[in-house]
């Protein structure tokens, strides 16, 4: 199989978004660190937020600025890890990452704040991110995205913002914004699961490959060139996904769909555990307390 490598550091490691990120990162650092007292009285955020924040930064540069970028293009099981990583890894870190005074500053902004209140309600998000995601893997919709720089930074940046949103009614810890906990949270995990499996199910079950930017010669190129160098990929012999991944077209989407859903599975799966857990502790609290308050038999 041809070398990955053929295509450049460009390609490989994109320079200008590292450079994107690391300024994000810094102003991140300065904003919560020297600049703190200009924005509130609080103390610095914890260690394991910043922790948080720096590791969501870095699944972004893996999803769009490592090789796994660029394997993106070439064939549709790396694709759907990106998408894994951008809808259900990345945007929880970064919620957990910021401290609540810094969201409060950005929620200043009023339309900012109406839209985020509008888009962050639980039937809305969910809604919202899933359909999001589906409409984005409509064969022709895919195709026409990843033939236009354009239009794949637009609809890769609308579905990053709607699992934001959709991560929201689950993690974030902002008084007043908290719209459910309890069971509220765990009906809410499991639609959310339910909502993807169609999507993921017609990818897995098709008879044939779907998507043209995979097996249309001139569409593949088309994709490559939203991540190669027009001059590099002028400069290559290239056929098609066959020179760098072995398994058949439709296996290889098969496989996609598969990941997608695995991955889905394993992190809804741990956030059930930490919303079950809070709701038990919160029922356990809430019975000593029933009990603590309930009056005492007086004794004869």
């Amino acid at each position: 199989m041809a070398s990955l490598s053929m295509f450049g550091f460009v390609a490989l490691w994109s320079p200008y978004f590292l450079a994107f990120l690391l300024l994000i990162t810094c102003l991140y650092f300065m904003i919560v660190g020297p600049w703190r007292t200009r924005f509130t009285k609080e103390g610095p955020p914890t260690r394991k937020q910043k922790a948080y924040f720096v590791a969501g930064i870095m699944l972004l540069y893996i999803s769009f600025g490592s090789p796994v970028d660029l394997l993106g293009h070439l064939i549709f099981s790396a694709h759907m890890i990106q998408m894994a990583i951008l809808s259900f890894m990345a945007p929880p870190l970064l919620i957990l990452g910021i401290p609540n005074w810094l969201f409060e500053r950005l929620f200043e902004i009023r339309p900012l704040k109406a839209a985020v209140t509008f888009l962050t309600k639980p039937l809305i998000a969910v809604v919202l991110f899933n359909s999001l995601f589906s409409f984005y893997h409509v064969p022709f919709i895919f195709d026409l995205a990843n033939s236009n720089a354009l239009y794949h930074a637009v609809i890769t940046t609308m579905i990053f913002v709607a699992a934001w949103m959709m991560w929201w009614p689950l993690l974030n810890k902002m008084p007043g914004w908290q719209s459910l906990s309890g069971l509220k949270k765990i009906g809410y995990i499991f639609a959310d699961g339910a909502l993807l499996t169609p999507a993921c199910a017609l990818i897995i079950f098709a008879g044939k490959p779907l998507y043209a930017t995979y097996y249309d010669p001139q569409m593949w190129m088309k994709s490559l060139a939203l991540c190669v160098p027009a001059g590099t990929l002028a400069s290559l012999d290239l056929t098609g996904p066959e020179m760098f991944f072995s398994v058949p077209l439709l296996y290889d989407q098969q496989l996609g769909g598969i990941l997608m859903k695995i991955i889905q599975e394993i992190i809804y799966g741990i956030m059930l555990f930490f919303a079950f857990r809070e709701w038990y502790r919160k029922e356990q609290e809430k019975e000593k307390l029933e009990t603590v308050a309930s009056p005492q038999p007086s004794e004869s």
